[in-house]
Protein backbone atom coordinates (compact mmCIF):
# COMPACT_ATOMS: atom_id res chain seq x y z
CA UNK A 1 0.00 0.00 0.00
CA UNK A 2 1.43 3.35 -1.07
CA UNK A 3 -0.02 5.57 1.64
CA UNK A 4 1.33 8.83 0.26
CA UNK A 5 0.17 8.22 -3.30
CA UNK A 6 -3.22 7.01 -2.06
CA UNK A 7 -3.62 10.14 0.08
CA UNK A 8 -2.75 12.45 -2.83
CA UNK A 9 -5.12 10.62 -5.15
CA UNK A 10 -8.03 10.76 -2.69
CA UNK A 11 -7.48 14.45 -2.00
CA UNK A 12 -7.31 15.34 -5.69
CA UNK A 13 -10.43 13.36 -6.51
CA UNK A 14 -12.36 14.80 -3.53
CA UNK A 15 -11.54 18.38 -4.53
CA UNK A 16 -12.92 17.93 -8.04
CA UNK A 17 -16.42 16.81 -6.89
CA UNK A 18 -18.94 19.61 -6.41
CA UNK A 19 -21.48 19.19 -3.60
CA UNK A 20 -24.36 19.53 -6.06
CA UNK A 21 -22.90 16.62 -8.07
CA UNK A 22 -23.84 14.28 -5.22
CA UNK A 23 -27.03 15.97 -4.11
CA UNK A 24 -25.58 18.11 -1.32
CA UNK A 25 -26.18 21.85 -0.84
CA UNK A 26 -23.25 24.03 -1.80
CA UNK A 27 -23.59 26.43 1.14
CA UNK A 28 -21.70 29.67 1.57
CA UNK A 29 -19.08 28.73 4.15
CA UNK A 30 -16.89 26.38 2.14
CA UNK A 31 -13.25 27.37 2.27
CA UNK A 32 -11.88 24.65 -0.01
CA UNK A 33 -13.01 23.29 -3.39
CA UNK A 34 -14.97 20.09 -3.65
CA UNK A 35 -16.44 17.98 -0.90
CA UNK A 36 -15.49 17.99 2.75
CA UNK A 37 -13.87 14.87 4.20
CA UNK A 38 -16.86 14.21 6.42
CA UNK A 39 -19.13 14.34 3.37
CA UNK A 40 -17.06 11.73 1.55
CA UNK A 41 -17.10 9.54 4.64
CA UNK A 42 -20.87 9.87 4.91
CA UNK A 43 -21.38 9.00 1.25
CA UNK A 44 -18.97 6.04 1.54
CA UNK A 45 -20.63 4.79 4.75
CA UNK A 46 -17.38 4.80 6.73
CA UNK A 47 -16.22 6.78 9.74
CA UNK A 48 -14.82 10.28 9.28
CA UNK A 49 -11.70 9.28 11.21
CA UNK A 50 -11.03 6.30 8.93
CA UNK A 51 -11.35 8.37 5.76
CA UNK A 52 -9.37 11.30 7.20
CA UNK A 53 -6.48 9.01 8.13
CA UNK A 54 -6.40 7.59 4.60
CA UNK A 55 -6.26 11.07 3.10
CA UNK A 56 -3.54 12.08 5.56
CA UNK A 57 -1.41 9.05 4.69
CA UNK A 58 -1.84 7.55 8.18
CA UNK A 59 -4.56 4.98 7.60
CA UNK A 60 -4.42 1.20 7.83
CA UNK A 61 -5.09 -0.93 4.78
CA UNK A 62 -8.71 -0.33 3.76
CA UNK A 63 -10.94 -3.31 3.00
CA UNK A 64 -12.40 -3.92 -0.44
CA UNK A 65 -15.79 -2.87 0.93
CA UNK A 66 -14.35 0.46 2.08
CA UNK A 67 -12.66 1.00 -1.26
CA UNK A 68 -15.89 0.33 -3.14
CA UNK A 69 -17.66 2.85 -0.91
CA UNK A 70 -15.02 5.51 -1.49
CA UNK A 71 -15.09 4.86 -5.25
CA UNK A 72 -18.86 5.42 -5.28
CA UNK A 73 -18.62 8.53 -3.11
CA UNK A 74 -15.96 10.10 -5.33
CA UNK A 75 -17.73 8.99 -8.52
CA UNK A 76 -14.60 7.35 -9.88
CA UNK A 77 -14.41 6.04 -13.42
CA UNK A 78 -13.57 2.37 -14.03
CA UNK A 79 -9.95 3.33 -14.65
CA UNK A 80 -9.78 5.47 -11.52
CA UNK A 81 -11.41 2.76 -9.38
CA UNK A 82 -8.87 0.19 -10.58
CA UNK A 83 -6.10 2.67 -9.78
CA UNK A 84 -7.55 3.22 -6.28
CA UNK A 85 -7.41 -0.52 -5.59
CA UNK A 86 -3.84 -0.71 -6.87
CA UNK A 87 -2.74 2.14 -4.59
CA UNK A 88 -4.41 0.44 -1.64
CA UNK A 89 -2.51 -2.79 -2.28
CA UNK A 90 -5.50 -4.78 -3.49
CA UNK A 91 -3.78 -6.93 -6.11
CA UNK A 92 -3.91 -10.61 -6.96
CA UNK A 93 -0.30 -10.92 -5.88
CA UNK A 94 2.49 -8.60 -4.79
CA UNK A 95 4.47 -8.04 -7.98
CA UNK A 96 7.77 -6.32 -7.18
CA UNK A 97 9.76 -6.95 -10.37
CA UNK A 98 8.09 -4.71 -12.94
CA UNK A 99 6.34 -4.94 -16.30
CA UNK A 100 7.39 -7.76 -18.59
CA UNK A 101 9.68 -6.83 -21.49
CA UNK A 102 9.36 -10.14 -23.29
CA UNK A 103 7.15 -9.73 -26.35
CA UNK A 104 5.35 -12.89 -27.36
CA UNK A 105 6.27 -14.35 -30.79
CA UNK A 106 2.65 -14.06 -31.93
CA UNK A 107 2.63 -10.34 -31.15
CA UNK A 108 5.88 -9.83 -33.06
CA UNK A 109 4.41 -11.73 -35.98
CA UNK A 110 1.37 -9.44 -35.95
CA UNK A 111 3.62 -6.37 -36.03
CA UNK A 112 5.33 -7.77 -39.10
CA UNK A 113 2.01 -8.10 -40.90
CA UNK A 114 1.04 -4.46 -40.27
CA UNK A 115 2.91 -3.05 -43.24
CA UNK A 116 0.69 0.01 -43.89
CA UNK A 117 0.26 1.23 -40.30
CA UNK A 118 2.91 2.34 -37.78
CA UNK A 119 2.64 0.04 -34.76
CA UNK A 120 4.66 -0.79 -31.68
CA UNK A 121 4.41 -2.56 -28.33
CA UNK A 122 5.08 -0.67 -25.09
CA UNK A 123 5.08 -1.69 -21.45
CA UNK A 124 3.20 0.31 -18.81
CA UNK A 125 6.17 2.67 -18.39
CA UNK A 126 5.82 3.53 -22.12
CA UNK A 127 9.09 1.91 -23.09
CA UNK A 128 8.97 0.67 -26.69
CA UNK A 129 9.67 -3.08 -26.77
CA UNK A 130 8.96 -4.01 -30.39
CA UNK A 131 7.99 -2.09 -33.51
CA UNK A 132 7.48 -2.34 -37.24
CA UNK A 133 9.46 -0.42 -39.89
CA UNK A 134 6.78 2.24 -40.40
CA UNK A 135 6.78 3.05 -36.66
CA UNK A 136 10.54 3.58 -36.85
CA UNK A 137 10.04 5.86 -39.86
CA UNK A 138 7.48 7.94 -37.96
CA UNK A 139 9.13 8.12 -34.52
CA UNK A 140 12.81 7.51 -35.26
CA UNK A 141 14.90 4.38 -35.59
CA UNK A 142 14.40 2.61 -32.23
CA UNK A 143 17.13 0.10 -33.15
CA UNK A 144 19.71 2.89 -32.91
CA UNK A 145 18.58 3.95 -29.42
CA UNK A 146 19.56 2.55 -26.06
CA UNK A 147 16.77 0.95 -24.03
CA UNK A 148 16.06 3.98 -21.78
CA UNK A 149 15.94 6.30 -24.81
CA UNK A 150 13.13 4.22 -26.30
CA UNK A 151 10.80 5.47 -23.56
CA UNK A 152 8.11 7.64 -25.17
CA UNK A 153 7.61 9.79 -22.08
CA UNK A 154 11.32 10.53 -21.73
CA UNK A 155 11.47 11.49 -25.39
CA UNK A 156 8.38 13.70 -25.20
CA UNK A 157 9.15 15.58 -22.00
CA UNK A 158 12.96 15.72 -22.13
CA UNK A 159 13.82 15.76 -25.85
CA UNK A 160 13.49 19.21 -27.47
CA UNK A 161 13.05 17.52 -30.86
CA UNK A 162 9.92 15.66 -29.79
CA UNK A 163 7.49 14.74 -32.54
CA UNK A 164 4.19 14.49 -30.66
CA UNK A 165 1.94 17.55 -30.40
CA UNK A 166 1.76 19.51 -27.14
CA UNK A 167 -0.64 18.38 -24.40
CA UNK A 168 -2.02 15.54 -26.47
CA UNK A 169 -4.45 12.77 -25.60
CA UNK A 170 -1.69 10.31 -26.39
CA UNK A 171 0.62 11.95 -23.84
CA UNK A 172 -2.07 12.11 -21.13
CA UNK A 173 -2.79 8.42 -21.74
CA UNK A 174 0.93 7.58 -21.55
CA UNK A 175 1.34 9.40 -18.24
CA UNK A 176 -1.74 7.58 -16.94
CA UNK A 177 -0.17 4.23 -17.82
CA UNK A 178 2.97 5.25 -15.92
CA UNK A 179 0.83 6.19 -12.92
CA UNK A 180 -0.79 2.74 -13.04
CA UNK A 181 2.63 1.06 -13.30
CA UNK A 182 3.94 2.93 -10.26
CA UNK A 183 0.92 1.87 -8.22
CA UNK A 184 1.23 -1.71 -9.44
CA UNK A 185 4.96 -1.98 -8.75
CA UNK A 186 5.48 0.36 -5.78
CA UNK A 187 8.97 -0.96 -4.97
CA UNK A 188 10.38 -0.91 -8.49
CA UNK A 189 13.40 1.40 -8.41
CA UNK A 190 13.55 1.91 -12.17
CA UNK A 191 9.98 3.21 -12.34
CA UNK A 192 10.52 5.55 -9.39
CA UNK A 193 13.76 6.80 -10.94
CA UNK A 194 11.95 7.51 -14.22
CA UNK A 195 9.24 9.51 -12.45
CA UNK A 196 11.84 11.46 -10.46
CA UNK A 197 13.80 12.21 -13.64
CA UNK A 198 10.70 13.47 -15.45
CA UNK A 199 9.49 15.56 -12.51
CA UNK A 200 12.90 17.20 -12.18
CA UNK A 201 13.45 17.69 -15.91
CA UNK A 202 10.01 18.86 -17.05
CA UNK A 203 7.70 21.37 -15.42
CA UNK A 204 4.96 20.17 -17.79
CA UNK A 205 5.28 16.59 -16.56
CA UNK A 206 5.50 17.72 -12.93
CA UNK A 207 2.20 19.61 -13.26
CA UNK A 208 0.49 16.68 -14.97
CA UNK A 209 1.83 14.18 -12.42
CA UNK A 210 0.76 16.35 -9.48
CA UNK A 211 -2.74 16.73 -10.92
CA UNK A 212 -3.41 13.01 -10.30
CA UNK A 213 -5.22 12.93 -13.65
CA UNK A 214 -5.92 9.39 -14.76
CA UNK A 215 -7.42 9.16 -18.24
CA UNK A 216 -6.65 6.39 -20.69
CA UNK A 217 -7.99 6.87 -24.20
CA UNK A 218 -7.98 3.68 -26.22
CA UNK A 219 -8.94 5.48 -29.42
CA UNK A 220 -8.19 9.11 -30.34
CA UNK A 221 -6.46 11.28 -32.92
CA UNK A 222 -2.88 12.51 -32.65
CA UNK A 223 -0.74 15.06 -34.49
CA UNK A 224 2.93 14.48 -35.23
CA UNK A 225 5.65 16.78 -36.51
CA UNK A 226 7.97 14.80 -38.74
CA UNK A 227 11.28 16.38 -39.86
CA UNK A 228 10.84 15.27 -43.48
CA UNK A 229 7.12 15.07 -44.23
CA UNK A 230 5.86 17.78 -41.84
CA UNK A 231 2.66 17.54 -39.81
CA UNK A 232 0.57 14.41 -40.01
CA UNK A 233 -2.59 13.60 -38.02
CA UNK A 234 -3.32 9.92 -37.37
CA UNK A 235 -5.87 7.91 -35.45
CA UNK A 236 -4.46 5.60 -32.81
CA UNK A 237 -5.89 2.50 -31.15
CA UNK A 238 -4.48 0.93 -27.99
CA UNK A 239 -4.99 -2.81 -27.55
CA UNK A 240 -4.07 -4.39 -24.22
CA UNK A 241 -2.06 -7.62 -24.37
CA UNK A 242 -3.56 -9.80 -21.60
CA UNK A 243 -1.30 -10.81 -18.73
CA UNK A 244 1.72 -8.88 -19.97
CA UNK A 245 1.24 -5.27 -18.79
CA UNK A 246 1.85 -4.39 -22.44
CA UNK A 247 -0.06 -2.37 -25.02
CA UNK A 248 -0.11 -2.70 -28.80
CA UNK A 249 -0.52 0.77 -30.32
CA UNK A 250 -1.54 1.10 -33.97
CA UNK A 251 -1.70 4.35 -35.95
CA UNK A 252 -3.93 4.53 -39.00
CA UNK A 253 -5.24 6.94 -41.64
CA UNK A 254 -8.32 6.91 -43.84
CA UNK A 255 -7.45 5.39 -47.25
CA UNK A 256 -7.17 8.09 -49.88
CA UNK A 257 -6.61 10.89 -47.35
CA UNK A 258 -3.56 13.16 -47.28
CA UNK A 259 -2.41 11.38 -44.12
CA UNK A 260 -2.68 8.01 -45.86
CA UNK A 261 -0.51 9.26 -48.72
CA UNK A 262 1.96 10.64 -46.16
CA UNK A 263 2.26 7.20 -44.58
CA UNK A 264 2.90 5.72 -48.02
CA UNK A 265 5.67 8.28 -48.49
CA UNK A 266 7.15 7.43 -45.08
CA UNK A 267 7.12 3.79 -46.04
CA UNK A 268 9.37 4.63 -48.99
CA UNK A 269 11.61 7.02 -47.03
CA UNK A 270 12.02 4.64 -44.11
CA UNK A 271 14.61 5.70 -41.56
CA UNK A 272 17.19 6.97 -44.01
CA UNK A 273 18.82 10.34 -43.29
CA UNK A 274 17.10 10.75 -39.94
CA UNK A 275 18.73 12.34 -36.92
CA UNK A 276 18.20 10.02 -33.94
CA UNK A 277 19.86 9.78 -30.53
CA UNK A 278 22.84 7.48 -30.22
Amino acid sequence: MDKRALAEFLRARRERIRPEDVGLPHGSRRRTPGLRREEVAQLAHISVDHYSRLEQGRGRNPSRQVLHGIARALRLSDQERAHLFELAGERERDRVDGPSREVAPGTRSLLGRLTDAPAFVVDDTCRVLAWNPLAAALFGDFAQMGGPDRNLLRRYFLDPARRVADRSEFVVTSVSYLRVAMARYPRNREIRALVDELVEGSEEFARLWKSQELRIEHHARERFEHPQVGEVALDFDILTIPGQDQQLIIFTAEPGSREYETLRLLKVIGTQSMDVPA
